[in-house]
């Protein structure tokens, strides 16, 4: 029976014909996914690996850790499969976020924000309550389903897409899943190939690429990219370097975006594109630079970056 699943996948990969100002930039539009993201495809892989296995069956409930695409993702699986479902989310991700999960029917916890190995982040309490109340624990941090969807689908359709010619991949990394599976797969098939990490400044991460040491924690407001420490499905040996990118230029790019190529996208698609941009113009590169437009802006609209704009003239 056909439903809602079906449509997931399959995005348009654009080139950008205003923004890049002459550079060869095209953008995976993960955002015109159902639920708005690229997380529906994880959603679906990983409910979809653990039925084959047999360790989620009707009637369970699943829990998720998530910054909010993952866990609407799982609701519109959790909708069609007939399972309940409990998303723990860090107190700094949008109201937006937390509203449409709710609408969603899925139950949602709030956490403080803490790091990973704090009893009390997001992570640990997902972990805590599956433990305690039975629950299956989809886990996109540590799932192998997460970055396996991303290399045989993922990286399948945009090899498809440009015609076997990729200079660079170029995106950030929350779980880690969409860096290393489509990195892993666009090596194998492409020797000259550059993947690198687009990073919020503030996160750890972009340091721990470039010398296997984790940078000082600080604070960012772009969601759902960057971490304290390095998730386990985020595998270094498939990057070759990274680009820090600031919550201003994040937020100027993603306006952008949605002002001179019609993208309707969220903040950590100006932070992917801003990255994009920036390697393009290095040159030296044998193909096209390749990113990913993770969700949509209506997960971002109370938002004080978003709303200023109401305030700001265009192009400010």
């Amino acid at each position: 029976m056909v439903s809602v699943l079906d449509t997931i996948g399959g995005t348009p990969l654009l080139p950008l014909t205003r923004v890049a100002g002459g550079l060869d930039v095209r953008v995976k539009c993960e955002h015109m996914n159902p639920g708005g993201s690229i997380k529906d495809r994880i959603a679906q892989a990983i409910v979809d690996d653990a039925e084959r296995r047999g360790v989620l069956r009707s009637g369970m409930t699943l829990v998720e850790a998530t910054a909010g695409n993952t866990g609407v993702g799982l609701a519109l699986v959790a909708a069609v499969r007939g399972y309940r479902l409990c998303c723990v989310m860090p107190e700094k991700m949008s109201l937006d976020k937390r509203a449409a999960l709710a609408a969603l029917g899925a139950e949602v916890i709030i956490t403080a924000n803490a790091p990973p190995s704090s009893p009390q982040s997001f992570r640990a309490v997902a972990a805590r309550l599956a433990a305690e109340r039975g629950w299956f624990c989809t886990d996109q941090f540590a799932n192998p389903a997460n970055v396996r969807v991303h290399e045989e689908v993922t990286a399948a359709e945009i090899l498809t897409q440009t015609g076997g010619r990729v200079g660079a991949f170029v995106v950030g990394a929350g779980t880690g899943g969409t860096i290393t599976g489509v990195g892993r797969r666009l090596k194998a098939a492409l020797p000259n190939v550059r993947i690198l990490l687009a990073d919020p400044e503030g996160s750890a991460l972009a340091d721990w690429v470039e010398t296997g040491r984790l940078g000082v924690d600080g604070s960012y407001a772009v969601e759902g990219i960057g971490a304290s420490e390095p998730p386990a499905n985020l595998d270094r040996s498939v990057i070759d370097g990274a680009v820090r990118v600031s919550d201003a230029d994040s937020f100027a790019m993603a306006r952008r975006l949605i002002q001179e190529e019609g993208l309707l996208v969220g903040g950590s698609a100006g932070t992917n594109v801003a990255a994009a941009l920036r390697v393009a113009a290095q040159g030296g590169l044998d193909g096209p630079v390749v990113t990913v437009l993770p969700d949509g802006w209506d997960r971002y609209r109370t938002t004080p970056w978003m709303r200023a704009w109401a305030t700001e003239p265009s192009g400010s």
